[in-house]
């Protein structure tokens, strides 16, 4: 089995953070307005990120990770700049 994490824009600017092992039905239950509250009151959503895990342990820790990182830091991982991620690490960001 495959799980996923992954990284949603919402229509407020902000990021939302989620780990599933059923990819297409948990965004489309968040595009729909069911997947969380928090995506509910931030509609639409846009999936922005993913990346494939092959423990739920693993799909986890990247989501709690992300959850922790500055908007900076989540907007240089969207983009794939791996540099600005590390430059950010060694600030505050």
């Amino acid at each position: 089995m495959i799980f996923h994490t992954y990284l949603l824009k919402c229509a407020d600017g902000s990021y939302y953070c989620g780990h599933t092992d059923n990819f297409e039905l948990r965004i489309a239950s968040h595009q729909s307005g069911k997947g969380s509250d928090y995506t509910a009151r931030r509609q639409p959503v846009e999936l922005v990120w993913s990346q494939d895990f092959p423990t739920r342990h693993e799909a986890l820790a990247a989501e709690r990770q992300i959850k922790g990182w500055s908007r900076a830091k989540k907007s240089a991982l969207i983009e794939g700049n791996w540099g600005k991620i590390q430059e950010l690490s060694r600030g505050s960001g």
